[in-house]
């Protein structure tokens, strides 16, 4: 695989993840600070941990969560670093185009 087909199947990882209502609220928890997979779940009283957990792992293959084992614990990072992939690649660009686009719509 190319590296550019490799980053392309890794973005669609992160869209996927971010896809999901659920899975941005949690890691707009684990924005706040690091949690244990406890802590996360206590989070979302309205949702059964092995939903949670779930949900989970799709942040970890989209490589937008880092867990880490401490005992019995495992504690939760966010990664923020394919989702300024995401926003270098995609939003940047756009952001951009859009507003040389209103330049020229204002001249």
């Amino acid at each position: 695989m190319t590296d550019a087909a490799h980053k392309g199947s890794d973005d669609d990882l992160v869209f996927k993840a971010l896809a999901a209502p659920l899975r941005r609220r949690m890691l707009d928890a684990l924005k706040e600070q690091p949690l244990t997979t406890g802590a996360l779940c206590d989070c979302f009283p309205e949702v059964d941990r092995t939903t949670v957990l779930q949900h989970l792992r799709v942040l970890e293959k989209a490589e937008l969560v880092i867990g880490r084992r401490a005992g019995r614990e495992r504690h939760l990072t966010l990664a923020p670093l394919p989702i300024k992939r995401i926003h270098d690649r995609w939003i940047g660009d756009y952001a951009r185009a859009a507003v040389e686009l209103l330049d020229r719509l204002d001249a």
